[in-house]
């Protein structure tokens, strides 16, 4: 049974329409109008408890506002959603102590006292017991490393780790489903690593449903195996990302270093792209000739002393997409 259900969900904000000049004003003031933006627009989908999902698109898509309807931050103008069997905006209260909530800007931390005070009042304001809460504590300080600022008032945290604070704090009531939004932004590279690494090891162990939203896609490479694209509100897929990457991204790059013996390079079915001395990338559509076919042709010009094939990163498949439109890519996704 899925543990978040979403069906035809929809939100409309109505926004003043202001006119210039004083008159404009004026008549602002005395009759106001409104536009209506309409920021998700009848989205449906499913989660299955344990599931790690990334929920994606650009600036605006509807990504945030979605979230805050999960939450219940936010009451949906149509449509239904189910959290753990609640009604968000119904039960908040209930809803609460069913999820974790981290957004990479903001902090749920108490700024200026010391960190272990503000997971001490989120284990009063949540009803933890104590043994629950020092084995939760003694759990995540030694993943996420937590002893070295448990003292140190929030405001003079680094990014780091604040970021690990706030993923610990989210997590220290056992929550069944948890919401990162941005949960790396800003993080260096070994903080990123220490943080999927987490990230993974609390859905392996304790079966919580993660969903993801983020602008970095090795985040969704690293930690999601389905996706939930949006665009302009709408949903335009939702899947496995390996059939994305099947899909949208047929071409390669064969990377060759190559003996020098004055000889042209000639290939047909591929183009050379770049080229550094004796390394050459050569780009290639996987459907029309095969890494294996191109070598051949190499081979009977130019020794090779090294090759690789790189695979298109899920971020460069993504941004064609949009930059492209549905319409004008090899095949519309079906959802």
């Amino acid at each position: 049974m899925a543990i978040i259900e979403v069906e035809n969900l929809r939100k409309d904000f109505k926004i003043a329409k202001r006119e210039t000049g004083f008159l404009g004003a004026l008549k602002s003031v005395v009759n106001r109008q409104f536009i209506t933006k309409e920021a998700v627009q009848g989205i449906s989908f499913s989660i299955e408890k344990g599931e790690m999902v990334g929920y994606i698109g650009p600036n605006g898509a509807g990504k945030s506002t979605t979230i805050k309807m999960l939450t219940g931050i936010l009451v949906p103008s149509s449509g239904k959603v189910t959290v753990n069997g609640l009604v968000p905006y119904e039960d908040r209260k209930k809803n609460a102590k069913n999820i974790g909530v981290v957004f990479g800007q903001r902090t749920q931390l108490w700024w200026d006292l010391p960190t272990i005070e503000s997971f001490e009042l989120l284990k009063d304001i949540y009803g933890v017991s104590d043994t629950r809460y020092q084995e939760n504590m003694d759990t995540f300080t030694e993943i996420l490393g937590l002893n070295e600022f448990l003292n140190t008032p929030v405001r003079q945290l680094s990014l780091g780790q604040r970021m690990r604070a706030d993923i610990a704090a989210s997590l220290l009531h056992d929550p069944e489903i948890l919401f990162l939004d941005e949960p790396t932004i800003g993080l260096d590279v070994v903080a990123k690593e220490k943080m999927r690494d987490f990230i993974q090891e609390i859905n392996k162990q304790r079966q919580v449903t993660v969903i993801l939203t983020t602008h970095d896609m090795e985040d969704i490479e690293k930690l999601c195996k389905r996706m939930v694209l949006i665009d302009h509100g709408q949903k335009v897929y939702d899947g496995n990302i390996d059939t994305v990457k099947a899909k949208y991204g047929k071409t390669r790059t064969l990377v060759v270093d190559v003996e020098q013996n004055g000889k042209e390079l000639t290939l047909q079915g591929g183009s050379l792209i770049k080229e550094e001395g004796n390394r050459k990338w050569i780009s290639f559509n996987r459907t029309e000739i095969s890494a294996s076919e191109l070598i051949n042709q190499i081979t009977k010009t130019h020794n090779i002393s090294d090759l690789t094939v790189e695979e298109p990163e899920i971020e460069s498949i993504i941004s064609r997409i949009y930059q492209e439109g549905f319409s004008n890519t090899e095949e519309p996704i079906q959802v």
